[in-house]
């Protein structure tokens, strides 16, 4: 019978008597490899849930600097508004909305 080396990687592995043994008398091969599994969590695990609170802090931010523009800008108009419009009265009650500039 002629010498074959086993197949595959784990090949040289298997003692060379065991495996012409089971060449031999067609017994199967039991291969026990150990691994030890890794410890603690993958970092993907800890970035996608800070990205995503970070991106929600942005918008929430973006979302209050753009109320307060618009609450600027209504203040400024409101302003304008009531410098055109002078004194208001209702009823004989007259009211003075802004101050008259000082000359």
């Amino acid at each position: 019978m002629p010498h074959r080396d086993p197949p595959g990687i784990i090949a040289p592995h298997i003692p060379a008597d065991a495996y012409r043994h089971a060449q031999t008398t067609g017994a199967p091969i039991v291969i026990v490899v150990h691994t030890t599994e890794p410890t603690g969590r993958p970092l993907r695990q800890y970035l996608i849930p800070i990205a995503v609170a970070g991106a929600g802090v942005i918008g929430v931010f973006g979302l209050v600097a753009a109320f307060l523009a618009l609450l600027d800008f209504a203040v400024h108009t409101a302003t304008a508004i009531a410098a055109a419009a002078g004194p208001v009265g209702i009823g004989g009650i007259t009211f003075k909305l802004t101050r008259a500039k000082q000359p």
